[in-house]
């Protein structure tokens, strides 16, 4: 390639390259400048007529397709030809929506992960990390590109930051901020999930002006709006959320809520969890046009990534739920592109996309061969041969639990009023959706109210780790935490807020874990028997961490198997998703989007105990 036909550095999207990408495209699509490489396959899938094309070749220029058709009808030169003529090639698969925090792997990290398994780009929900630190959100997750990763990121500011207006902490968006996102990068494809459906039909609600401002931006540029619509079943609601222009919905939990929903023009994103029985539903019902239905991740560790798969689990499982592999395959390339408006870029193998190729030995197992990533082989089996950029995230990234005191035994005492023996208590469980609290009554002791292991009553407490006072909201909890004494575990994975989250049989015991955690700068940590017994580094942003997905799963087994030497506390609440033993989902519990109601945030002058109804900002006390 001579000078003059240096093509731009194209890691990143940019209006001006994409014209100098193009020019330069167009002439090797005539045959009149050469390609850097010609790849022969077996067959290729077009996605958009859901068509098989034997023996087809694809030329590929810098990181991109130029041209494709039969083999031997390219009208130009390649620099090198690579014969693949045993596998058959499918587009990249991508992630409409995903949180990778949710993998605790940094970026690069992530992509040495999925790459193998055919992920080649994600439509990153980005309101974890912004959370965490709010005007750096879009920095951090362009740096691994930028750093030549071939995993590409397209990240969406989030509608949650804060998740409600009875929250606080490392970021604020509202309308300039998201402006500015959108101004800022061709990379930002719109809004991530908007979460408070409260707050958007109500305008009396303390958020109804800020997430409007988000809307009308992501409108005003001409991006796309995410939505949450959990627990939206009866048809008033459906048909609102779809009028406020919430264009996705990711929480279909049944096949008849994913069918109104899509007849009302929601795009439907189906979740692993819910995937058998809303296929076969929709299949049912003579579902005949699937191009309005994709496949989400949404939440997945790096530990069950290992050992289930990444996009290809989920097209594995679509498969195996009764849908064609051809159609499977459109709902993790082109359907969620376009629903992204990203097809000029990603979503299938046609002239001016990536040139992110997954090469099958075998269709019907989605048995991955190969993948190509940016015009090149990134991974031979499960073995990951692209760019791993060494990043030093700065201190932005790695010191974001601010606490600056050491917490005691007494912060998390809940004190009774003089002279009492009982007290009466406000009671939570994991997930409890209901318009009203559990109350109970609980014994008095040294003038503090006391925990009921006998009953399955715990403590559980919210540590702000933002302000540097380490405030604490504590209460007692129901149905979850360590009946073994002097035990306690928390983590810096609390969404969508991500404080510290903390439960256990003894106040100095949740006082050590917290310490620790703000020691770590953030992760899990088992306190059993009032000693450390097992500690996990998220040591970017409280949420990742810097390593290989077999070295950090090294650690979440060492976790588990000291987990598993506690006696937990447990009884049914109302997710099907929770299970009894070690409550690693606890990190989803302290969510405060539809349809939580009461629930328990960091302290705030206006709800100093932190007990609130998200939903009507109703507080109460937690004993009385």
């Amino acid at each position: 390639m001579t000078e003059s036909q240096r093509l731009p550095d194209d890691l990143l999207i940019h209006a001006s390259d994409e014209v100098a990408i193009r020019q330069d495209l167009v002439l090797v699509a005539l045959g009149k400048r050469a390609a850097d490489r010609l790849v022969k396959v077996r067959r290729l899938l077009d996605v958009h007529t859901r068509t098989w094309h034997d023996d087809w070749e694809i030329a590929i220029r810098g990181r991109r397709i130029a041209w494709i058709g039969p083999a031997g009808q390219f009208p130009g030169e390649a620099g090198e030809r690579v014969d693949l003529s045993h596998l058959s090639a499918v587009p990249g698969f991508g992630e409409v929506h995903k949180h990778i925090e949710s993998s605790h792997l940094t970026p690069e990290h992530e992509a040495a992960l999925v790459l193998p398994h055919g992920n080649t780009w994600t439509c990153e929900a980005s309101h974890e990390f912004s959370n965490v630190n709010g005007p750096r959100n879009l920095e951090f997750w362009l740096t691994a590109r930028r750093h030549g990763s071939p995993l590409k990121i397209f990240p969406l500011p989030g509608s949650a930051v804060p998740p409600t207006a009875y929250e606080w902490g490392g970021g604020y968006y509202g309308y300039e901020e998201q402006a500015n996102f959108l101004d800022t990068s061709a990379m930002v494809p719109g809004l991530d999930e908007v979460m408070d459906w409260p707050a958007v039909w109500n305008p009396e609600n303390p958020s109804h002006g800020r997430l409007w401002g988000m809307i009308r931006a992501t409108i005003e540029k001409r991006g796309v709006v995410e939505g949450h619509g959990a627990g939206l079943r009866d048809l008033p609601s459906i048909n609102g959320f779809a009028a406020a222009g919430l264009a996705a919905d990711h929480e279909a939990w049944t096949p008849e809520e994913a069918w109104h929903k899509l007849s009302r023009g929601i795009f439907i994103e189906i979740r692993p969890h819910t995937m058998p029985e809303i296929i076969r539903g929709l299949m049912e019902r003579g579902l005949a046009d699937w191009s309005q239905i994709a496949f989400a991740t949404d939440d997945r560790g790096a530990s069950d990534t290992l050992k289930l798969g990444a996009t290809d689990y989920n097209v594995r499982l679509a498969v195996e739920s009764g849908l064609a592999p051809e159609i499977a395959l459109q709902c993790v390339t082109i359907n969620p592109a376009r629903h992204m408006r990203l097809t000029p870029y990603v979503g299938s193998l046609a002239p001016g996309r990536y040139a992110d190729i997954v090469l099958l030995d075998d269709v019907t197992t989605l048995s991955i061969a190969e993948v190509w990533a940016d015009g090149s082989c990134v991974s031979l089996g499960k073995k990951y041969l692209g760019a791993l950029p060494k990043i030093d995230w700065p201190d932005w990234a790695t010191k974001t639990v601010n606490i600056a005191r050491d917490l005691t035994a007494d912060d998390f005492a809940i004190n009774a009023a003089p002279g009492r023996s009982t007290m009466k208590a406000a009671l939570l469980r994991p997930f409890h959706w209901d318009d009203s609290f559990i109350e109970t009554e609980l014994p008095v002791e040294d003038g503090a109210v006391q925990r009921d292991a006998a009953r399955n009553i715990t403590k559980f407490a919210v540590v702000d780790r933002f302000s540097g006072e380490g405030k604490v909201a504590k209460m007692f909890w129901l149905g979850c935490g360590p009946a073994t004494p002097d035990t306690a575990v928390g983590c810096t994975v609390a969404h969508d807020k991500h404080n510290i989250w903390v439960v256990g049989s003894s106040d100095a015991a949740m006082a050590k874990v917290v310490n620790s955690i703000r020691d770590n700068q953030g992760g899990w940590v088992l306190v059993r028997g009032g000693e450390i017994a097992a500690e996990v580094v998220y040591e970017v942003g409280g949420l990742m961490t810097c390593r290989s997905a077999e070295q950090y799963d090294a650690d979440m087994q060492r976790l588990y198997a000291e987990a598993a030497k506690v006696d937990w506390l447990y009884e049914p609440t109302f997710s099907p998703r929770w299970f009894p033993g070690f409550p690693e989902r606890l990190q989803f519990a302290t969510l405060t989007c539809a349809p939580w109601r009461w629930v328990l945030v960091a302290p705030t002058e206006a709800i100093p105990q932190g007990f609130v109804n998200v939903q009507t900002g109703q507080s109460h006390p937690v004993v009385w």
